[in-house]
């Protein structure tokens, strides 16, 4: 009976730790998934600062209301309403899950005044802090109403960004 208790002790110290072991990884860059009135994105972050988020769309993906979510929190200073920021970002057509823009793109991030983009992307942007990646869905109202077709953006797009605050001043 000595032996069978032993045992079974084994047997459950080895189910802990194999229980343990299945967890979720702390290594995983975080994620968001929304469903829009129609389709459904996912932004993961990147796992590197020189690489670029991940959007993923199930096409046509569109939502009525912005929506910000904040993947991860930075520690510098919060972004003030029209500060002059530093940004990474990936841009992607909702309606067509084809990206439009971005940074990463270009080899550097991009700089501007938050008064000078369009109001959902200021809207993902103003509040936060610096250091942190953000995803963005933009309702049509707070992006491009009337489109942008130098862009490819219809009248009616929804548009996803992730963003990381790299600095601002302001």
């Amino acid at each position: 009976m000595r032996m069978l208790r032993g045992v079974l002790a084994w047997i459950a110290l080895l189910a802990v730790v194999m229980v343990a072991g299945c967890g979720s990884s702390d290594d995983a860059p975080p994620s968001w998934s929304l469903d829009g009135s129609t389709g459904r994105v996912t932004v993961t972050t990147a796992k590197n600062d020189n690489s670029a988020p991940q959007v993923s769309v199930t096409t046509p993906f569109a939502v009525a209301q912005t929506q910000v979510h904040t993947l991860s929190g930075g520690d510098g200073q919060t972004v003030e309403q029209g500060a002059n920021v530093t940004v990474n970002y990936v841009g992607v057509n909702g309606r067509t899950g084809l990206q439009f823009d971005s940074s990463y793109t270009r080899g550097q991030p991009a700089q501007f005044s938050l008064a000078q983009v369009v109001p959902g992307f200021s809207k993902a942007i103003a509040g936060q802090r610096v250091g942190s990646t953000v995803a963005v869905a933009i309702a049509p109202a707070d992006g491009y109403p009337d489109g942008n077709p130098a862009a490819g953006i219809n009248a009616g797009d929804t548009l996803v960004f992730a963003i990381v605050i790299v600095s601002a001043d302001g």
